[in-house]
């Protein structure tokens, strides 16, 4: 079953303690559907300049994924320059230039408009909003968000989370949406948007979902080799959306194991600079590791 993804496709210059690159392909709708496209078939919908090569194309385009709703527009592709410090888990932002993303108006293609599964990516909700108009009837809505979005568009914010059944955000995001500083007070604040589940990214502290019922907590997968945090959310998010779409369950327990993959694709990526580690990855190390995440939190039965 195919996802519907809506997000930036970029170019990044990225500098952190271990290394740099300049230039290298980024964007989330290129996380999430390079992601996601190892689980099920995904459509891209984005824009990109006529600067945009052709390689990046193949890349994508050998991952199955599909992009007649990328749009190539005179001008320059979206730039995003950041640095990080020794705390990966925060991005300095030295340098944004929109370009073409600046006059992006997502059409869906005709074949696009019976997406069952759609992921929202982190865009203008006013945008994301535009795009549910043209969805016929989704069994699943994802969406993402950022904190310039939450104080500059609350309120077509607010209007595009009535209609999303799952927000995946960071715990900071949380607390300013929901104005409250308790994450669980927070969280069931959100909740009462719209989105039956939130799911609450922490970085190398794990994840969080709150549903309805229960609250799930997932560790992030130890890792010796950190070189880039660039994307890992998005990769979450891909591995979350395509492990459900994939298998067209969206009881609890399988949310649950949707989250483990979305933690094992955010894994591979933070391993090399922009989607290097996804290139080469085969499907047997997601199911390794998924099984040692596994392992890291049995703690047997209640004696």
């Amino acid at each position: 079953m195919s996802i519907l993804v809506i997000g930036s496709v970029a170019f990044d210059t990225i500098s952190t303690p271990f290394g740099a690159a300049d230039d290298v392909l980024g964007g989330s709708a290129c996380y999430f559907s390079t992601s996601a496209s190892f689980f099920t078939d995904v459509n891209l919908v984005a824009v990109v300049g006529d600067d945009f090569p052709q390689q990046h194309i193949d890349f994508l385009s050998s991952r199955g994924i599909g992009l007649e709703g990328l749009q190539r527009a005179e001008g320059q592709t979206f730039r995003w320059k950041g640095r990080y410090e020794y705390d990966l888990n925060e991005a300095h932002t030295l340098d944004t230039q929109l370009n073409v993303f600046e006059q992006f108006k997502p059409v869906l293609p005709e074949s696009y408009r019976q997406a069952e599964y759609v992921f929202l990516a982190n865009i203008d909700p006013e945008l994301q909003l535009e795009v549910l108009e043209q969805v016929k009837n989704p069994k699943l809505v994802a969406c993402d968000t950022m904190n310039f979005w939450i104080s500059g568009k609350r309120d077509a914010l607010i209007r595009t989370l009535a209609r999303v059944d799952t927000l995946v955000i960071n715990e900071a995001e949380v607390r300013q949406l929901a104005n409250e500083p308790n994450l669980v007070k927070a969280a069931s604040i959100v909740r009462g948007f719209g989105p039956k589940t939130l799911v609450v990214k922490r970085g190398e502290y794990g994840v969080l979902m709150f549903g309805a019922h229960s609250i799930f907590s997932a560790p992030a997968y130890p890792l010796e080799e950190v070189f880039d945090p660039t994307g890992a959310g998005d990769t979450f998010a891909g591995g979350f959306v395509g492990y459900l779409a994939s298998t067209r369950n969206l009881e609890e327990s399988n949310l649950r194991k949707a989250i483990v993959f979305g933690t094992v694709m955010a894994s591979f990526t933070v391993e090399r600079f922009s989607l290097d580690r996804l290139r080469n990855l085969e499907y047997q190390e997601i199911e390794d590791r998924y099984r040692r995440i596994k392992l890291l939190t049995d703690f047997g039965q209640l004696d």
